[in-house]
């Protein structure tokens, strides 16, 4: 399917790896212009690589730690007229309460929740002189099916879900668009990780996480491009009346009862 995509620029973070990398790709297909902004050089420089081997479009990289909120301005001082932004930066850590020490959980939410605020306030007033553009929030479905082994996470990601819907349900009035993805279990390396956090907790043995994939629905892990090729689609005008909601990408894991 012809997105109608061709000719717009996207800036998607935490791009270097899984679910960015493959909202990148699957823009990049539809000849979408993509700006990528990780923390690591060469992950970066790996992934400008394979997209501008497969795809005829600009790729431009930016190492930046979106933490910093200086850096987010440099971003929009930088790209003050993208079409799309994607925001999929940050990695929460697993545990209780009791686990994730007040450093551990105020440097995960200044990287992902304040994150994704702060990149949403500079670059919606950017869309707006212009009536034009889409923001993708991509969040996760702890937000949704709240979990205490995964507190940390399960209350930012909620946080964020409110955040996208309140920015999003009065977007239309400046001529943009607002929408998150609650991804699911993904096969990516930071699913891997919070697994094997689970494992050590409940079993004393990481290298036991793979046993946490045989309750999945369908029997696996969702896919990167599952989730990017939502990401293409709701950037696209085919979904022009969608705003201020959140698309679950799980399998029906939110609605099926305990996973693990």
């Amino acid at each position: 399917m012809d997105l109608n995509l061709r000719g717009r620029t996207a800036l998607i973070t935490g791009a270097s790896k899984g679910i960015g990398l493959a909202s990148a790709e699957c823009l990049a297909a539809e000849g979408v212009n993509v700006i990528l902004v990780s923390r690591t050089q060469s992950d970066l420089d790996a992934a400008r690589e394979r997209l501008a081997g497969r795809y005829n479009v600009n790729v431009q990289v930016h190492a930046y730690d979106l933490s910093d909120s200086r850096n987010v301005d440099r971003l929009a001082e930088q790209h003050a007229d993208i079409d799309i932004l994607v925001n999929n930066a940050g990695a929460i850590p697993g545990g209780d309460l009791q686990q994730i020490t007040e450093d551990r959980w105020r440097t995960a939410w200044d990287l992902k929740v304040f994150g994704y605020i702060n990149m949403c306030r500079r670059f919606y007033a950017e869309m707006k002189t212009r009536k034009r553009g889409v923001i993708i929030n991509i969040l996760g479905m702890a937000g949704e099916k709240m979990d205490r082994t995964y507190i940390a996470g399960s209350t930012g990601n909620a946080a964020l879900m409110a955040f996208t819907r309140a920015l999003g349900g009065s977007a239309g009035d400046d001529g943009l668009r607002v929408v998150g993805i609650n991804p699911g279990a993904i096969a990516t390396d930071r699913l891997v990780t919070l697994m094997k956090t689970r494992a050590q907790n409940q079993f004393g043995d990481e290298n036991r996480w793979e046993e946490y994939t045989k309750p999945l629905p369908m029997g696996r892990a969702g896919t990167p491009p599952e989730i990017g090729t939502m990401v293409a689609f709701l950037a696209s005008d085919l979904s022009a009346y969608t705003t201020g909601t959140i698309i679950t990408i799980d399998g029906g894991a939110a609605n099926r009862g305990p996973m693990f």
